[in-house]
């Protein structure tokens, strides 16, 4: 790994990482776990901002949106996601929804139910296609030959 990007990696953890969550529990009130990473361009609902309950450990990637209200019906309902679990790009997930433990979202899935611990889901509106997977910290799956990350 160049110096360059060790630095960028260092910087990122260090400053970008906590400034992010570090805003959204303090300034929004959200409950974020130990760990969380949320990119910039995702999407967390700021109407019922306490009711976004995310995991340790748990990736919310860029245009990922998790919604806690649902203004025509005039529903105000938590979301609930588990420990070690990925959302994708531009996965959407509505309110009232419980994720469990290690479940990855894939990329532009609409998340409209419960999904059971330990799976995968996708599409619109995700199904799960996957059971049984394993996976550890930001959802990185360590049943297909990876190894777990180093935690900071």
């Amino acid at each position: 790994m160049s110096l360059l990007s060790r630095l960028r990696t260092l910087v990122h953890r260090k400053l970008v990482l906590p400034g992010v969550t570090g805003w959204y529990r303090r300034v929004h009130g959200m409950d974020l776990g130990r760990g969380v990473r949320i990119s910039r361009g995702a999407r967390l609902d700021r109407t019922n901002p306490r009711g976004i309950h995310i995991g340790d450990f748990t990736a919310v990637t860029s245009g990922a949106a998790i919604l806690t209200h649902d203004f025509v019906n005039r529903r105000h309902e938590p979301v609930r996601i588990g420990r070690n679990c990925f959302i994708g790009y531009g996965a959407v997930v509505l309110p009232g929804v419980s994720i469990g433990d290690s479940v990855i979202v894939t990329a532009n899935s609409v998340v409209g139910r419960d999904v059971p611990a330990n799976t995968v889901v996708m599409g619109n509106p995700a199904r799960v296609v996957e059971h049984n997977i394993v996976t550890g910290p930001w959802g990185i799956r360590l049943d297909k030959g990876n190894s777990a990350p180093v935690l900071p």
